[in-house]
Formats: C-alpha cells, sequence, structure tokens
C-alpha cells in the first residue's frame, strides 16, 4: 500500500474530527459554567450548615445536612465501609476531574487538526487560508483552557470537602 495513501487517509479522517471536536468543546464550555454555579451554590450551603454539622460531628450525632453528600451517604448507610465511602466520594468528584483533564487535551487536538491546511495554505501562498485556520486552532486551544481553569478549582475544594467528611466519618465511627 502506497505511504501517500495512508497519509490521505488520516488528514481525511483527522478533518471529519474537527466538527465533533468542536461540538464536544462547546459542550463542555456550557457545563463549564453551569459546574461554576453548581459549586457556588453547593459553597453557600455547606456555610449555612457548617455550624450544625460541625457540632453534630462533636456530639458524635449523625443527621443530614445539605451540601455534605459524602456525609449524608454515610447517615443512609451506616454500615457502609470506608472503601465505599471512597468510591462513593470520588463518583461526587468524577465528572469535573473528567472535565478538567479532557478539556485541554481536546483543545489541542483542534488545534492540531487546522495546521495541517494553514501549512498547505502557506505552501500555496494563500495567506487568507493560513488565518483562517489559524484563528480556529488558537480559539480552540484557549476554549480547552478555560474550561480547565472553571472546573479545576470547583473540583480542587470539592475533593478537600470529600476528604475532611471521611475524617469526620471516622470520629462518628470513634476510630
Amino acid at each position: 500500500m502506497n505511504i501517500q495513501i495512508i497519509e490521505q487517509l488520516m488528514a481525511d479522517v483527522s478533518a471529519l474530527l474537527m466538527a465533533p471536536v468542536i461540538l464536544v468543546i462547546a459542550v463542555l464550555f456550557v457545563y463549564a459554567f453551569f459546574a461554576a454555579g453548581r459549586f457556588v451554590s453547593e459553597y453557600l450551603i455547606r456555610r449555612k450548615n457548617q455550624l450544625a454539622y460541625q457540632r453534630d460531628i462533636d456530639t458524635k450525632t449523625a443527621t443530614n445536612y445539605r451540601g455534605f453528600y459524602v456525609h449524608n451517604y454515610y447517615v443512609a448507610n451506616p454500615t457502609a465501609s470506608e472503601d465505599e465511602l471512597e468510591v462513593f466520594a470520588l463518583k461526587q468528584l468524577e465528572v469535573l476531574r473528567v472535565v478538567t483533564r479532557i478539556a485541554p487535551m481536546l483543545g489541542l487536538i483542534a488545534t492540531m487538526i487546522p495546521m495541517g491546511p494553514a501549512l498547505k495554505a502557506l505552501a500555496d501562498g494563500n495567506i487568507q487560508g493560513i488565518s483562517e485556520n489559524l484563528i480556529i486552532a488558537f480559539a480552540a486551544v484557549i476554549w480547552g483552557l478555560v474550561i480547565s481553569t472553571l472546573t479545576f478549582w470547583p473540583a480542587s475544594v470539592k475533593k478537600r470537602w470529600c476528604a475532611q467528611e471521611l475524617i469526620n466519618i471516622r470520629k462518628l465511627r470513634g476510630q
């Protein structure tokens, strides 16, 4: 099989990937703002319930509190093992962590795909073709980084919240 056929096939397939990648980036951008808003809401709810929650931990009382997901899971499942509680906590963080990691990768993919046509336009002396492809390339990577930025902080803080709730559950169990 001729190598040029394989190269052209790879170029054609990568060009087909551009539309789905841009669509996923746009969906993740909307999700990032949703996640940031949800995080602010959860922060306010946790702040409102923090004193009562801490008082119950100090008195070794297990009560449901809005915003304390791992703790509420423990209240509903008091026989849950530590491993089960940790898996539940990880599930709470999973989507944010995946979005934080995948958005820059998709931005890079969407950056590299138009670079081939941009280089071809350069070889042909087509300045307009170069600029059109480079605009798409750089915009995509910026969107990916913005998405990652918007989801990284909530993911990090929620990880700390889950870890603190797991520590408090150990206190409730007397461990």
